[in-house]
């Protein structure tokens, strides 16, 4: 599997088609071997999970593939190995919060819809985790999220360094979603809270008819 990875600051929507066709070319491929496009679908930055969607939409169109949406909560269930079972996927937010999905054997299920909390009685808030959730549940030390205890002491399971694992990982779990024969929804972008960009001060420009 090839991967290619850059730390940006900006300039994502003019560096992605160039850096896909770096990629091909390192491969000694062209668009037309492509069998599907999987894409990250956040949550994560705003504007970076925007042109990504975009990109993938305009390219599985225009290719005639299918385009896959993954989000960060699958990424790290699969490369922390917890697909199975009731877990409680986190990622750090800003300002000492997190962001948290509850799911059962990798499925976020009615009560495992992503949200931000407060996620005092946790410490994992450096790397996103996994929080396996014990059964039965001590009496005491219990957090509850959407209506599920975990236990505030779980030992949970950190991922570091998720920027140069996250596209192999969304590579593997299209592939594997494709492989199930089942419908696939066009990918959406998975925004948890407004964005922070603020509305622009100049008027719009007049159309003249």
């Amino acid at each position: 599997m090839a991967q290619a990875h850059e730390e940006m600051g900006k300039g994502q929507a003019e560096r992605l088609m160039g850096m896909l066709q770096e990629l091909l070319d390192s491969e000694g491929m062209v668009w037309a071997e492509l069998d599907a496009i999987g894409v990250g679908t956040g949550p994560g930055n705003f504007t970076g999970t925007r042109i990504a969607v975009s990109a993938a939409r305009g390219l599985a169109l225009g290719l005639g593939v299918p385009a896959v949406g993954i989000t960060t909560f699958d990424v790290v269930r699969r490369l922390l190995d917890a697909e199975h079972g009731l877990t409680v996927t986190v990622l750090p937010a800003r300002g000492g919060r997190a962001l948290y999905q509850v799911a059962l054997d990798g499925e976020a299920g009615a009560n495992g819809q992503a949200a931000l909390a407060e996620f005092v009685c946790h410490n994992w808030l450096d790397h996103p985790a996994v929080i396996r959730v014990a059964d039965p549940l001590p009496e005491s030390g219990v957090y509850h999220v959407n209506g599920v205890g975990i236990d505030c002491d779980a030992p949970g399971a950190e991922l570091p360094d998720l920027g140069a694992k996250i596209a192999p990982a969304i590579a593997d779990i299209a592939a594997a979603r494709l492989a199930c024969g089942q419908d696939i929804p066009r990918p959406a972008p998975l925004y948890i809270r407004p964005a922070d960009a603020a509305p622009p001060r100049e008027a719009p420009p007049v159309i003249l008819p």
